[in-house]
């Protein structure tokens, strides 16, 4: 899974759609992902815009929906939810794999 015992979020949950998903990922776009969500924790605990890098954007057409690139054909979507922790950002990860899953972010 995503690394359950290492917390590098402070809070977050996935749609079970995003957890089928992440699991038919290979194991270098797992790494690939996880990589790309720790610099986009980074930036979230700096107080600063995320990287250029990482492509993080509203979903078009789809209101609260962001996407975040993380390989050539990797796509995470997300929600911002309501924090768990005060001053804390509470991440929902909808939809995880490559260009398709924009379709139905």
């Amino acid at each position: 899974m995503l690394n359950a015992g290492q917390k590098i979020m402070p809070t977050y949950e996935r749609w079970p759609g995003f957890v089928r998903e992440y699991l038919r990922l290979t194991e270098e776009k797992r790494a690939l992902f996880m990589e790309a969500v720790a610099k986009m924790v980074e930036d979230m605990k700096a107080g600063r815009p995320f990287r250029p890098e990482l492509r993080v954007h509203q979903v078009n057409k789809v209101a609260g929906v962001w996407e975040m690139t993380w390989a050539a054909n990797g796509r995470a979507t997300f929600m911002c939810g309501e924090g768990k922790q005060e001053g804390e950002r509470h991440i929902i990860w909808r939809r995880i794999g490559g260009h398709e899953i924009l379709e139905r972010p």
